[in-house]
């Protein structure tokens, strides 16, 4: 009964949609049949096409969020316990977080030229201040009556990180995490629509210049289910390592 509730609202959509599109009510080009987007579906998957993009977006999204993640837990520690760092770095953190990675586009392929950098360059920068951000509120808000018994215990920094601060703030940092790998896989496909040749952005943008609509519905669907997945694989590890954390401490 509960996967019925989940699914209620994705058939009522499908339902709407294969109405209006079976009746012709709504134009084939601009809403193609559920029919149609199978085809088209399973004429890409036995192409391998779409097993190439989606390995491409994968390809960037990852390594992307691997830098941001670790940058971002690095330097949230250390602004987390250091006011001088924080001082240091916070005008030019800040500058980057409300500047759209996206406008960024231009210059980065000035920079990094058109291959792999610039899109994995836009992808850190989506997701490092989540990141980045989450890491330190969690790290801020360990418990002060925790601080003083490591001071009482005479606790080294290396056993303060271990014992204390990584233990009582995981939770906020894996919710950071969640959510900088949801960013960088929006703004990856953003920025393969308009700088790329290769990957789900740029297969949706490109057969909507030929006017591909079943092509479309494929590379968005293909985005959606994709995104949703390395979600519930992510939550899944995330919370396999609290329990192993929680049980080690």
């Amino acid at each position: 009964m509960r996967w019925l509730q989940y699914l209620a609202l994705p058939l009522i959509l499908f339902a709407l949609w294969a109405g209006l599109s079976y009746t012709g009510r709504v134009p084939a080009i601009l809403l193609p049949t559920p029919g149609a987007v199978w085809d088209s579906f399973v004429s890409l998957t036995v192409s391998g096409d779409l097993l190439y993009h989606t390995l491409a977006s994968g390809f960037r999204s990852l390594a992307g969020f691997a830098i941001a993640a670790a940058l971002g837990l690095a330097l949230g520690l250390l602004n987390a316990r250091s006011r001088v760092s924080t001082r240091v770095s916070y005008l030019l953190l800040e500058a980057v977080r409300v500047t759209p990675p996206l406008s960024l586009i231009p210059l980065l392929i000035l920079w990094l030229g058109i291959d792999e950098a610039p899109k994995i360059a836009i992808v850190f920068l989506a997701s490092f201040f989540p990141i980045y951000m989450n890491v330190v509120t969690a790290v801020k808000a360990v418990d002060p009556k925790l601080e003083e018994a490591a001071k009482l215990l005479r606790f080294t920094k290396s056993e303060r990180l271990h014992y204390l601060t990584l233990p009582s703030s995981l939770p906020g940092i894996l919710t950071g995490l969640r959510l900088g790998f949801g960013y960088s896989w929006r703004a990856l496909v953003t920025a393969e629509l308009i700088a790329a040749s290769s990957g789900l952005g740029f297969l949706i943008s490109d057969s909507a210049e030929f006017a591909k609509t079943d092509t479309v519905f494929v590379g968005i669907i293909t985005i959606a289910v994709v995104g949703v997945i390395a979600d519930r694989v992510l939550y899944a590890a995330f919370e396999a390592v609290g329990r192993r954390v929680g049980r080690a401490v």
